[in-house]
């Protein structure tokens, strides 16, 4: 693998940055609940004007890394992440709280950018791996983020949105000081794009016959894991009666299960098995974690059904990103991946407006349900569709 200094930087800034993410996860839904009295749908749209706002921006950002590089536009949104962390501490109101995932979600828009970044410094055999590693980086987030974050919000939600914000801003200075330029064959004189939604490349790449199936793909498993961000704290607050600090626990575990994963394994099974070999067992687990999550009794067997959730979810991830770049033309890294992030995050809206809908009007088991069942239509897309190397 080439790069291994920047390899780690950028494993590191994203580490850091996930932390602060992982913090307010846990505990958004049940702050929205108990502070501000927002309904279960309510809590939907919130959780999913986070991903719109994702969704309109990811691909502009992809496109300005090709142009202008990865390093300036990774710096600038981690700010502004930052900022948003210090708005959710001042939310009083539904409206500012909507708001400040709105904010939040331009400073999220930096994943594609940090995935082109992993493309530039990688070889082709080596992509999965270095995907893993971004992989990793969210899993690790995810499971020391949820578990400070239930620990300070039993203090104050208010300290918890500083702590976030402080995670981000760590980032930001550890980026700024030991983060080099990945995309050194840049070109700021080059004609491009700037709008927000740019059609015509978005038609032009899924039209690619391989690379329009993979983020169909992509989009599937993330709007299946979409429908429980809102519900699983609710679901574990209602109907479990956890505590915030169970609920990050159960985070947690579905975090470092991830990073084992996606930062390990992953290595050594790409190559005992093929990628589409990888993807089908991946569908499964992940299946069959969501669909057994309302049906997991106490905390054990929550915390069981949760880990295979992490089984499945770090087996699909950074293969299929890795294929996603592995046919992307070399010169729109950023462009496809951060058309992909777009994909994604409209799938991260879908998910929970459709999690919080089913879970107040139908009936809890459903966003679980409706996960599992998607999940599952990948495993037949997989095994009769795709066609890769």
């Amino acid at each position: 693998m080439k790069n291994k200094a920047s390899l780690s930087v950028i494993f590191t800034t994203v580490f850091i940055d996930l932390m602060g993410f992982g913090i307010l996860i846990p505990i958004l839904p049940t702050f929205a609940t108990k502070e501000l009295g927002v309904s279960d749908f309510g809590i939907g749209l919130i959780i999913g004007i986070y991903s719109l706002t994702q969704f309109l921006f990811n691909p502009l950002l992809g496109k300005l890394s090709d142009k202008i590089g990865r390093r300036p536009l990774i710096l600038v949104t981690l700010l502004i992440t930052a900022a948003s962390y210090i708005m959710f501490s001042f939310s009083s109101s539904f409206l500012i709280l909507f708001l400040s995932r709105m904010l939040a979600g331009i400073g999220g828009s930096n994943i594609g950018v940090a995935q082109a970044y992993i493309a530039d410094i990688t070889s082709e055999e080596d992509r999965s791996k270095g995907m893993g590693l971004i992989g990793a980086a969210f899993g690790l987030g995810f499971v020391f983020g949820p578990l400070i974050g239930g620990i300070i919000s039993s203090y104050s939600y208010t300290y918890a949105g500083y702590g976030s914000a402080i995670f981000s801003f760590l980032a930001f200075i550890f980026a700024y000081f030991a983060l080099p330029e990945s995309n050194v064959n840049h070109d700021k004189k080059a004609k491009m794009s700037y709008k927000l939604f740019d059609l015509a490349f978005m038609k032009k790449t899924i039209k690619r016959p391989t690379l329009g199936l993979l983020m169909l793909l992509f989009f599937i498993i993330v709007f299946s894991m979409a429908n429980i961000y809102g519900t699983f704290a609710i679901l574990g607050y209602k109907i479990y009666h956890f505590t915030d600090k169970q609920t990050g626990y159960l985070f947690g575990i579905i975090g470092i299960v991830g990073a084992i994963m996606q930062g390990g394994l992953i290595r050594y099974l790409s190559k005992m098995f093929s990628d589409k070999s990888l993807i089908i067992w991946g569908t499964l687990f992940m299946s069959a974690g969501l669909g057994f999550l309302p049906y997991g009794v106490n905390f054990l067997g929550v915390a069981i059904v949760i880990a295979l959730l992490g089984i499945g979810s770090g087996l699909l991830q950074p293969i299929i990103l890795s294929l996603v770049s592995k046919y992307s033309p070399a010169e729109e890294q950023g462009a496809v991946l951060g058309l992909n992030q777009s994909f994604s995050a409209m799938a991260r809206v879908l998910g929970p407006v459709w999690g919080g809908f089913a879970y107040e009007i139908i009936g809890y088991q459903i966003p679980f349900l409706t996960g599992a069942l998607f999940t599952l239509l990948t495993f037949f897309l997989v095994i009769f569709m795709l066609k890769v190397e």
